[in-house]
């Protein structure tokens, strides 16, 4: 099984912005709202006064927005992607809030949860669109797990570096090279507040919608069998009156 990371060399960012559209492209995101970004801190060292810092959804194992979601909605995929069922989602955000990364969002046409997914689509391990159109090639994608693989062939040979916002106990498998990482990162705990909780009261929501249907389906079946032993009665009475009236009116003519 493939085992799928982005590594991404930030010195080389010139902050084109071209990754974050064709991500909104190729994912139908919405004007206004991205999958990935490109953050900007100051920087003495560099040319033009700033330096560049591509990101996304760290894919992380142990993930917390898999443990805040009370349906089961996302999930690590054997493949290193950490993935969401958007018919199971119930758009509550419990996942958005959990992300130390602020990489989830509430698609706003949707209502469900919404975030880089690596263009998993229909096809497992195809290039990324924000891979395939960067200029600087500052992004690279592939099977770690492949020692043929571009990814794997630079993580062999590069330091590489994760950021962990500060108490957020994060385990991501995107991967910066080098001294990359930003000094700002985001802090704070991975969710705050006790989501976990949600899980037995979704549970308990979906016998009760259960038992519930049940009880309209049973109600429909009784109203449909009252309604075929009532038509049966009519009938019947309007039989033996008409049977009545033809013996009526046999004996008159006698």
């Amino acid at each position: 099984m493939a085992r799928y990371v982005m590594v991404i060399d930030s010195e080389k960012c010139m902050n084109c912005k071209a990754c974050i559209i064709a991500c909104q492209q190729r994912n139908h995101v919405p004007y206004g709202i991205s999958r990935n970004w490109v953050h900007e801190t100051d920087s003495d060292s560099s040319p033009c006064g700033s330096k560049f810092q591509p990101g996304a959804c760290m894919h992380c194992d142990d993930p917390s927005c898999v443990r805040a979601c009370p349906t089961g909605a996302t999930w690590k995929a054997a493949d290193g992607t950490v993935e969401i069922d958007r018919s199971r989602c119930i758009g509550c955000g419990s996942c958005i809030e959990a992300c130390p990364y602020h990489a989830r969002f509430r698609h706003p046409v949707t209502g469900t949860a919404d975030k880089c997914d690596y263009c998993h689509g229909s096809t497992p391990g195809q290039t990324p669109a924000c891979v395939a159109v960067c200029p600087v090639h500052c992004r690279i994608f592939g099977d770690a797990d492949d020692p043929s693989s571009e990814v794997a062939k630079v993580l062999a040979s590069r330091k590489a570096v994760h950021i962990i916002p500060v108490g957020s106990g994060a385990k991501p498998t995107l991967t910066y090279l080098d001294t990359t990482t930003p000094a700002e990162l985001p802090a704070g705990n991975t969710v705050s507040h006790p989501v976990d909780t949600m899980r037995p009261l979704a549970k308990g929501v979906t016998w009760v919608g259960g038992l519930v249907l049940a009880a309209l389906t049973g109600t429909f079946v009784r109203q449909l069998v009252k309604s075929s032993e009532k038509e049966d009665e009519e009938i019947a009475a309007e039989k033996k009156a008409a049977s009545s009236a033809d013996k009526h009116e046999k004996e008159d003519n006698a």
